[in-house]
């Protein structure tokens, strides 16, 4: 007999390098986290009348999928892109009632979006044994966002989300969909994100921006090589060739992500080789690469990177996520931790007026049903 409901735990994402290459066909080296969003789904009996209630925000919302409006005003689209990227495919749901909450800290660059999508497109597979797999789920995940919210996210934080494991960092090459587990095993140090608390959303940030400059890039090299499909196709001595045709800001955006690929395979080695001095060296070029040639940083983010540079027990730090505020990523010592955040708390509050927040985390199972 079908069950009347669900609840799913779906966690945020950290990114340890491999920033905006993912919708460049790139790779990336993401984790699933111990911060989750928590969605109970029930059947309510009608046929196509869905109720969301969102617990943290005391708000509610409704949506029938027989009516004209296909979108509503703000999170709740989130959840009708998953209910319409489903139905396109033809699941057969009926009316629901979806009730969330999560601590996924919103718009600090650890993906609660992506782990509301994957919470809710995870129960409502199971829910109505709609036969999706992993893979599957993804995808309707990331084109939710697309066509329901308006950014034109890659699929790194979706997959993270869904795919996560404990204990083990995701080298995902994003234009294949190939990947591997890697133990992220650190020793003596830890990984701190160090939120600077400057909020952004990335439909309304530069990140579809970031986007479209890296489309202009391919077109103009694929008239002089065809093959080229995404940047990932690309490499820099055929960016050399074609750098008197694009813009200043289009080729340095394009640097930017050939760069930060050959980045991510020399992490993934590094890790691989116990070699974290080397892993926390690609962070800070990864982050000054971001600051000065994608220019999706902010002055606090600049300034919480720069804070750890004269720290010997501090081996990288980068912005991480979409840009525009949010974390930092850093690679820290356990033992000297707690003092750092301490003592640039206590600066950055002077410098900019409001606390930064400290976040240790663990790394953690994806979607799964509790």
């Amino acid at each position: 007999m079908q069950a009347n409901s669900i609840k799913v735990t779906s966690p945020g994402r950290i990114n340890i390098i491999g920033e905006h290459t993912d919708y460049n066909g790139g790779f990336v080296l993401p984790a699933a986290i111990n911060k989750y969003v928590n969605a109970e789904i029930t059947v309510n009996g009608t046929a196509s009348v869905c109720n969301f209630h969102a617990l943290d925000m005391r708000e509610k919302a409704h949506y029938d999928w027989t009516e004209k409006t296909t979108k509503g005003s703000s999170w709740e689209n989130y959840l009708i892109g998953i209910i319409e990227e489903m139905r396109k495919r033809g699941a057969e749901l009926r009316g629901i009632d979806i009730v969330f909450s999560g601590n996924v800290p919103i718009g600090s660059g650890m993906s609660s979006s992506a782990a509301l999508e994957c919470a809710v497109a995870y129960g409502l597979n199971r829910l109505f044994d709609c036969g999706f797999n992993e893979m599957t789920l993804i995808e309707i995940a990331q084109k939710a966002e697309h066509n329901y919210v308006g950014t034109m996210c890659g699929i790194m934080d979706q997959f993270a989300s869904m795919m996560g494991k404990k204990e083990r960092a995701v080298f995902l090459d994003c234009r294949d969909l190939e990947y591997k587990y890697l133990p992220l095993t650190l020793g003596d140090y830890e990984i701190l994100i160090y939120n600077s608390n400057v909020k952004h959303s990335n439909a309304e940030s530069g990140y579809n921006d970031r986007r479209r400059d890296c489309e202009t890039g391919v077109t103009v090299l694929q008239k002089h090589f065809p093959e080229v499909k995404l940047l990932r196709d690309a490499d820099f001595a055929m960016l050399e060739k074609v750098k008197s045709e694009l813009s200043e800001v289009v080729y340095r955006r394009c640097h930017y992500i050939l760069s930060e690929n050959a980045r991510v395979l020399a992490a993934v080695r590094a890790l691989e080789n116990g070699n974290l001095k080397t892993l926390g060296n690609l962070l800070y070029q990864s982050h000054a690469g971001m600051s000065r040639k994608y220019e999706i940083s902010c002055p606090e983010l600049d300034w919480m990177v720069d804070a750890t540079r004269d720290k010997d027990y501090i081996l990288g730090a980068r912005m991480m996520g979409g840009g525009f505020g949010g974390c930092t990523i850093n690679l820290i010592e356990k033992a000297n931790s707690k003092a750092f955040v301490r003592e640039t708390s206590a600066a950055y509050r002077e410098k900019f007026g409001w606390e930064p927040t400290a976040y240790y985390l663990e790394i953690e199972e994806g979607t799964r049903e509790v």
